[in-house]
C-alpha cells in the first residue's frame, strides 16, 4: 500500500450502510469502509458512489470492503487493490442478514438498471 499512515486499526465503522444513503433514504449495492476515519460508504457500482466521494472530499486514500468474507483493501491514490492489510476494529463487515443490495427495504425492484459498470 502507497500510505500506511492512511490506516488507523483503531477506528470502529460509522455503521452498517453507507452514511450518506442512509441519511437520504437511499440504497447501495456494496460497502467500502474508510480504513483512516471509518467512514462507510457505497461502492463505485451504486447509484451514489459515496466511498469515491469521500475520498474525493477528505483525502482518504485506503478503503477496505465492507462485505462479510472480504478482505481487500483498494487504494485511489495509487488506483491499486491489495489483496490484505491490517485488521481493523470490528465488526469487518456490513451485518451478514442485511441484503446486498440493501437495505432491501429502500432497494427497487429494478435495482439493476441503475448501477454504475
Amino acid at each position: 500500500m502507497s500510505d500506511t499512515n492512511a490506516i488507523d486499526p483503531n477506528v470502529p465503522p460509522s455503521g452498517a450502510g453507507c452514511v450518506e444513503c442512509d441519511a437520504a433514504g437511499g440504497w447501495w449495492f456494496h460497502l467500502r469502509r474508510c480504513a483512516q476515519c471509518g467512514h462507510v460508504g457505497c461502492c463505485d457500482s451504486s447509484p451514489a458512489q459515496h466511498a469515491t466521494a469521500h475520498w474525493k472530499a477528505t483525502g482518504h486514500p485506503l478503503v477496505r470492503s465492507f462485505e462479510p468474507g472480504e478482505k481487500w483493501f483498494w487504494d485511489y491514490s495509487a488506483d491499486e487493490l491489495f489483496d490484505s492489510g491490517p485488521e481493523l476494529t470490528p465488526p469487518v463487515s456490513r451485518p451478514e442478514d442485511q441484503p446486498a443490495p440493501g437495505p432491501a427495504d429502500r432497494v427497487p425492484s429494478d435495482w439493476a438498471r441503475s448501477l454504475h459498470r
